[in-house]
C-alpha cells in the first residue's frame, strides 16, 4: 500500500489485514500504522498492489480513503462485522481504513 508524506515522499508499508467488502470497497485494519494514518490526513489518495505469487499476476487498485477511528460511531457500526474478518486481530485494530476504488488495473509481469 502506498501513501505520500507531507514532504512528498512515498511510504509503502506492507499491510496484512485487507478484506474485500464489495465490488467498490476494500478495507484494512490498522493495528500499528501511525505513518499511514498520518499520511491519509494529508492526502486521502492511496494505491494498493496485490500480487499472486503462484500465477505471477497482480492487481493495482487506486482510490480515496476514509479512516474509521476506534470510538467513533462509524467504527462502532462496522466493528461487529469486522470481527468475522479479522478474528483474533480484531481487538488490536485501532482504526479501519476503507479504500473506495476509483481505478482498477490488472497487471502482468
Amino acid at each position: 500500500m502506498a501513501s505520500v508524506t507531507p514532504n512528498c515522499r512515498p511510504l509503502v508499508p506492507p499491510k496484512g489485514t485487507f478484506v474485500v467488502l464489495d465490488g467498490r470497497m476494500l478495507a484494512f485494519g490498522a493495528i500499528f500504522s501511525p505513518g499511514t494514518i498520518s499520511n491519509i490526513g494529508h492526502s486521502q489518495e492511496l494505491e494498493v498492489k496485490f500480487v499472486d505469487n503462484f500465477t505471477c499476476k497482480g492487481w493495482r487498485i487506486r482510490g480515496t480513503t476514509s479512516v474509521l477511528r476506534r470510538g467513533s460511531a462509524a467504527f462502532d457500526a462496522f466493528y461487529p462485522q469486522s470481527q468475522a474478518f479479522w478474528v483474533d486481530l480484531a481487538g488490536r485494530i485501532n482504526a479501519i481504513v476503507a479504500l473506495y476504488k476509483d481505478k482498477f488495473a490488472q497487471m502482468y509481469p
